[in-house]
């Protein structure tokens, strides 16, 4: 595809979803009202969103395939010159599929929410957050500026604290404090990293910081020492790392069902994307010195998620299956940090399939967990496998077999998209970079390897306990009667028990929103190498120092 038609479009997907959140604060034309002004805005949210989508999937076909190392749909405008701060934009293999995925998860959820408004304020101001939490996401994949990569970085913060703190559930108030405070804290200390790296190298351009007979020679190995402590805070928080993980659970537990899927679907991979961008061709030699540091927290985090779930799934913990999901999302995420601190292609390539590979099921798994709570009124999964739960392969059978499929595909069964991201990170961490120690990383692959059997465990609880559930009686025997004061007859009559409530299964709508994610993880488990063929060049370019 022509490079300016690239370029514009590349351009329109960061710069739409930003239009589409001013629109839907104005009225509809005449023509476009609908039935009702909520409506209205609820379809503009569906289009805003789809309109993007695709650009972004126009972008993907045009993208040039057989170079994907090389940075395209570039667009490099002056913009504080004082500062050599530029509109700089571009995408290759490593930046597209979050891209993708971003587009396509919003998307998913603005249609979702037509059919399904969270409860709370305006629609106006949903849509309106929605499409600036999608253009702050994009832009973080699409910039190629230091001080461009904060400002998207910090821009989803505002509209996400308002999702959880607005249209979310019990607690929300709490979370989403706790959720501003962690972020903004950890994005203050990641400023003074970036900050450090432009003025020490005398640019904030990443394209140019990436190479190693650039700018980036001019930073010296306490300052790259220094740069990474600072950036890789800000980026851990956002990761989750364990243990700055702990705003996570509550923010999912408290978020409504579309904040859940996009906090966990794309606004996590912003800082493991940063660290591939950002701190491995940067600085490596720092990368270099805290990469067991990173890895040893990457697999106590692995374990310390798993052992977390495994809590919440046993009988009579009232654990909730939502946040249960969120702690979950700790230990894959985990895998995802240990193949980047792995420092080795095979590693860094499997962290970006998990990326990608995470986004999909989890997004899947929480648009479900969401379902049920609507159908159920709770996600405490002691109601949910109770005699009159949620036994959803008997009330709601579709439901229930897409339930285990989501679950099947997050233990990272081989033939669907969780495997291979974590198979490929554990393979990083086998054999981990010149220098790094080989003992400390083989015993963190083997806690790596620990946890995925402990992830398959408490998975296969919540199937069990929530798609089987209980087993109701058929018949209550009447209390047993003095003598003289009934028949045998009497005494012997049973009351047929309660019939078990009428669950609803699968509607258009929801096989519209979640089939998507569920054909992607089959068809990226099936073909890694469409993932793989995009990532590896670009990898193999970065580690050898943009040659």
């Amino acid at each position: 595809m022509n490079p300016t038609v690239l370029q514009y479009l590349l351009a329109a997907v960061v710069v739409l979803p930003l239009l589409g959140a001013v629109g839907a604060l104005f009225p509809a034309p005449p023509g476009l009202r609908g039935r009702n002004p909520d409506q209205a805005v609820l379809r503009h949210g569906v289009t805003a969103t789809g309109v993007v989508l695709a650009a972004a999937l126009a972008l993907a076909v045009g993208f040039d395939h057989d170079h994907p190392a090389r940075m395209q749909a570039t667009t490099d405008i002056s913009w504080i010159p004082a500062l050599d701060i530029r509109i700089h934009l571009g995408v290759d293999g490593i930046s597209l599929p979050l891209v993708v995925l971003t587009a396509l998860l919003t998307f998913l959820c603005a249609l979702y929410s037509y059919f399904h408004m969270p409860t709370g304020p305006s629609p106006k101001a949903f849509v309106a957050l929605l499409l600036t939490l999608e253009a702050g996401t994009l832009a973080t994949f699409a910039v190629l500026d230091l001080m461009l990569f904060f400002l998207a970085f910090e821009m989803v913060l505002i509209p996400m604290y308002f999702l959880i703190a607005r249209w979310g559930g019990a607690g929300k108030q709490a979370a989403a404090w706790k959720f501003i405070l962690y972020t903004l804290l950890g994005s203050v200390v990641m400023l003074l990293g970036l900050l450090l790296i432009g003025v020490k190298s005398g640019t904030f351009d990443m394209v140019a910081l990436a190479t190693d007979n650039g700018p980036k020679a001019q930073l010296s190995h306490t300052v790259q020492l220094l740069a990474v402590l600072a950036v890789g805070i800000g980026l851990a928080v956002k990761s989750p790392l364990w243990p700055l993980h702990s705003w996570l659970p509550d923010a999912h537990t408290a978020a409504p069902t579309v904040g859940s899927v996009l906090l966990a679907g794309v606004l996590l991979k912003m800082g493991t994307y940063g660290f591939v961008r950002i701190a491995l061709p940067i600085t490596p030699e720092g990368m270099h010195t805290f990469a067991p540091y990173l890895a040893a927290l990457a697999a106590i985090g692995i374990i310390y998620g798993s052992l977390a779930c495994l809590a919440l799934v046993r009988k009579g913990a009232k654990g909730d299956l939502k946040r249960l999901i969120a702690y979950s999302s700790v230990g894959h995420m985990g895998f995802v940090l240990l193949g980047i601190a792995s420092m080795t292609p095979t590693g860094v390539n499997g962290a970006l399939f998990a990326n990608i590979a995470h986004g999909l099921i989890t997004g899947l798994l929480f648009f479900l967990v969401g379902a049920l709570k609507d159908r159920y009124g709770s996600t405490d999964l002691d109601t949910l496998a109770g005699s009159t739960g949620a036994a959803l392969y008997g009330k709601a059978p579709r439901f229930g077999g897409l339930l285990a499929f989501g679950a099947v595909a997050s233990l990272g069964i081989p033939g669907l998209a969780g495997f291979w991201g974590e198979m490929l990170a554990m393979f990083g961490a086998f054999r981990p970079a010149a220098g790094l120690s080989r003992p400390a990383f083989l015993t963190f692959m083997a806690l790596a390897g620990l946890g995925t059997l402990l992830t398959a465990a408490y998975l296969l609880l919540v199937v069990r306990r929530v798609c089987m559930g209980g087993t109701p009686a058929a018949v209550e025997a009447v209390p047993a009667v003095e003598e003289g004061t009934a028949t045998a007859a009497e005494a012997a009559t049973v009351v047929p028990a309660a019939p078990a409530p009428v669950v609803p299964d699968l509607a258009r709508y929801e096989y519209a929103a979640w089939t998507p994610l569920a054909v992607l993880t089959v068809l990226a488990g099936l073909w890694p190498a469409a993932l793989l063929g995009l990532s590896d060049p670009a990898v193999q370019q970065l580690f050898g120092g943009g040659k």
